[in-house]
């Protein structure tokens, strides 16, 4: 493989559209004899001459014209980077990738985002949903919104807000199989859980099966490695399970049963890599996520449950 100097790809590009050495090194502000060089060595890295004299000049061979027309589309995508950095300076412009959980970001982050995209309409957005941690310094995304604390020191991490859990079921269950009002209660009740495979961030999610149990643990009759599954189960009257607050409010159809209980408190974090500290379009992303992640937008207020 050929390793090109972008400098002596520059020189010749300088040489071709000037159509002498003399009228190029004039322009280029360098003597002739360096200039003549530098393409010289250039010719022999490649193992092709790029250039032959005729009487007005010079003009580019076969493959000087091959040459030309790769460094124009390189010319043309540097410039077109250079206005994109320049543009990025002064406003929020480009793509952010976002990961996050599937539930969280297929229910209340997607329902958020058409505002976002309304203010920043220079701003582009790829959404990659999985309850795993991408490794941001390895840019396997960009930005990460997590329901823990970053694992890795080098990160950026903004606290958002603290997501609740409560236990739910639908009316059509309740009405089925009566309505649970002790912790002791659950014991005669279905119950879902997250699952077995839950990542080491979530396992607190499946605090009922423990709930007033000494020793082992409940075993749920039904488990979903996703809580978007788990809200879907239990809006068929599958069963009771804990559900964060934003689905709770997402569904609009499951009830919360004794909600004097409230599961582990799942604190939030908009997370980056240091290296993007100071990318307006993840400060951008990162106010409006302040913003909107606040209790009237994600929690519920308990008081109207026991009223």
């Amino acid at each position: 493989m050929i390793n090109l100097d972008w400098e002596k790809l520059r020189l010749f590009e300088a040489v071709a559209e000037a159509g002498s050495f003399t009228e190029a090194a004039r322009r280029l502000r360098i003597s002739q004899p360096a200039l003549s060089r530098q393409i010289a060595a250039l010719e022999e890295g490649l193992g092709a001459k790029l250039f032959h004299r005729h009487a007005r000049g010079l003009a580019t061979t076969h493959e000087g014209e091959q040459l030309r027309a790769a460094t124009h589309d390189m010319q043309d995508r540097l410039q077109r980077a250079q206005l994109a950095i320049d543009a990025s300076r002064d406003r929020p412009t480009g793509e952010i990738r976002v990961t996050t959980t599937v539930s969280f970001g297929s229910t209340w982050l997607a329902q958020q985002l058409g505002a976002f995209l309304d203010a920043y309409p220079d701003i582009t957005l790829q959404m990659m949903l999985t309850d795993d941690d991408l490794d941001l310094s390895k840019r396997e995304a960009d930005v990460a919104i997590r329901f823990h604390p970053p694992l890795q020191s080098e990160l950026v991490q903004k606290p958002l807000y603290a997501i609740r859990h409560y236990l739910c079921a639908s009316p059509e269950y309740l009405a089925k199989h009566g309505t649970p009002h002790t912790v002791a209660d659950l014991d005669a009740h279905r119950l879902i859980a997250y699952g077995e495979s839950a990542p080491d961030a979530l396992k607190g999610i499946n605090w009922a099966l423990a709930l007033g149990h000494e020793g082992t643990p409940r075993v749920p009759a039904l488990s979903i490695n996703n809580s978007l599954g788990v809200l879907q189960a239990v809006e068929a009257g599958a069963g009771i399970a804990a559900l964060p607050t934003y689905l709770i409010r997402f569904s609009g159809r499951v009830k919360i049963v004794m909600p004097e209980l409230e599961g582990p408190v799942f604190r939030t974090y908009f997370t980056y890599p240091v290296e993007l500290r100071r990318s307006l379009r993840v400060a951008a992303l990162r106010d409006f996520l302040t913003a909107r992640m606040r209790a009237e937008n994600l929690d519920i207020d308990r008081r109207s449950l026991t009223a």
